[in-house]
Formats: structure tokens, sequence, C-alpha cells
């Protein structure tokens, strides 16, 4: 049976997990890939590579990376001539108009990191762990002009714990995603598995996160702000102010101490650094202070004055 020929759309460490999976099966082939352009990055600010272009470089294939794909008729061409039957989308970051998804036979697909119509939007992640959410997953969906929300070839489950972070779910969910391009996509691409539209009824958005919203507020549950921590790891961070300093958060856990202090005041007790919340009391694990490394909570305390 012939390979299926892939045009691959990607551009960060997410998107290489899947194209990594397609790289080693036997039955795809991919004739081209399309990435965001290099941007500047590190304390130089010098140009790199996307993880996409790095890792599509190293395996010789064809790589195009376009500021835009909208309306640039000589990026199409080449795209075209690659001759590709399915464009397969994993977080490219640009999006694609109903004529462009027209030139391949099988339309393009798009790994998206939530069980849809949950979720749909920019944040499917963060945005599940920040609202306390214990299962989430992926969906391998048709690409249509509407956000999100074109019918869905494939879904893979994954439960969240409480003290799993965005990081920790990002990466397992990507693994699930590449592996639905290889089972899902291939039994839709050879006509065993039929699409199923998403129930409109259901549909939520995950809107983008904002830096205004990094900034604790301790009138919040403890429980609540644990959430936030847990899912703003993977950007922008969650921070509080200390004394007039700005203190990075980066890793909490509920305590099950009872207090009678005030929200956003500081208990110590056995070596562990605590803030009262609005309703119950949350233990820092590892913070970073203004301009200075990360740490954990017992090291910051060694020169911490209340």
């Amino acid at each position: 049976m012939s390979k299926v020929r892939v045009c691959f759309f990607g551009t960060p460490d997410f998107a290489t997990v899947a194209l990594t999976t397609l790289l080693k099966d036997e039955h795809f082939e991919i004739v081209g890939v399309v990435t965001q352009p290099d941007r500047p990055s590190g304390r130089k600010l010098q140009l790199n590579p996307s993880p996409v272009k790095s890792l599509a470089l190293s395996h010789n294939l064809k790589v195009l990376a376009p500021e835009s794909l909208k309306n640039n008729v000589m990026i199409t061409d080449a795209i075209k001539s690659w001759g590709a039957e399915v464009g397969i989308v994993v977080a490219f970051g640009q999006i694609l108009t109903e004529d462009f998804l027209s030139i391949f036979h099988f339309g393009c697909v798009n790994i998206h990191g939530s069980l849809l119509p949950r979720w749909r939007g920019a944040a499917p992640i963060q945005r599940a762990i920040e609202a306390g959410e214990t299962v989430t997953g992926v969906t391998l969906q048709k690409i249509v002009k509407r956000l999100d929300a074109g019918d869905m070839i494939g879904a893979r489950r994954l439960e969240i714990s409480e003290d799993m972070d965005a990081l920790e779910v990002h990466d397992q969910l990507a693994k699930l995603g590449a592996d639905m391009l290889r089972v899902e996509l291939m039994d839709y691409v050879r006509g065993h598995l039929a699409p199923i539209p998403q129930d409109e009824t259901l549909v939520n958005y995950a809107k983008k996160i904002e830096k205004s919203e990094s900034l604790i507020d301790w009138q919040q549950s403890a429980l609540k702000i644990h959430n936030k921590v847990r899912a703003f790891v993977m950007g922008p961070g969650t921070f509080m102010i200390l004394n007039g300093k700005k203190i990075k958060i980066h890793k909490t856990k509920i305590s099950n101490i009872i207090s009678q202090k005030n929200p956003g005041e500081v208990i110590i007790q056995n070596n562990q650094m605590l803030m009262q919340a609005g309703d119950g009391v949350l233990e820092l694990l590892i913070v970073q202070p203004e301009s200075r490394n990360r740490v954990t909570a017992e090291e910051f305390l060694k020169g911490y004055q209340a």
C-alpha cells in the first residue's frame, strides 16, 4: 500500500513530538514542512529556528518559513508542488484559509490540546488546569474556517492529578496526540473512520492568557490559587508582592494547617513558608526572588525577614 504524502505545519516543541512520530512511521512520507520564521531569542537576541524547523532540517526535509501564508501565491504554489494528500497542523501559529485547505485531498487536520468541544481556543491546557478539571485530553479534528470547530477524527483522555502542572500535562498530551496520527488519522485516510461533528451546545473557550492575570489575589481560595500556579507555569507564570518586592511562585501545595491570619499574610512554621488565602492555607514550595534564581521556600526563608 502506498505511503500517505503529508505536508506538516508546526512550530514549537509540542509539534516536534508529532513530527518525530510521522518520521518513524513507514506509512507516511513527509513531503515538506511549513513553520514560523526564525525568531530572536536568548540574551543576545540571535535569530534561531523553530524546534520544528531544526528537526526537519536534520532529516533533510524541505522547509518553508513564511511570515504569513495569507495571499502568499509563491509559497502556496511551492506547497502545491509537493503533492501532499493531507496537511497535518500542530501548534503552527497561523490561520489557514478555506482556499488553502482545499489544496489537500483529505484537507488539513489539527491536534488540539483538549477534549473538544470543551476549551476551544488559545490556551486549552492552562485553562483546564486553572478551572480545576481532573480530566482533559487531545482531539484530532478536521480544520474548518471556524476556530477549532471541525469534525472530530479521534480523541484521547488524560487524568490530571492535583499536583500535575501544565508542562507535565503538555508533554503527555503531545505523546497522545502524536499516537492519534499513527492510528486514527491512518484509519480516516484509508476510509475506515468517519469524522464526528462536535456538539455545539457544549462549547466553551480557552481565551489567551494575559500577563495581568499573573498577580496572585490572596482573597481567592487556596485551591484556586494552587490551580492557577499549576496552569501558568507554562507561561506567563505567577507572582506576589512581598515587602514591596516581586516574588515569582513556581510550585505550591494545599496545606491542612488552620490559620486565623488575614489573606496575603505569611505563616512560617517548621521551616515551611505558608500563605493565608481567602479560604485555606497554601504552602509555597519553589519561589524566585526578584532578579535571582529560583530556590526552595526553605532556602528563601533563611534570608527572609518578616
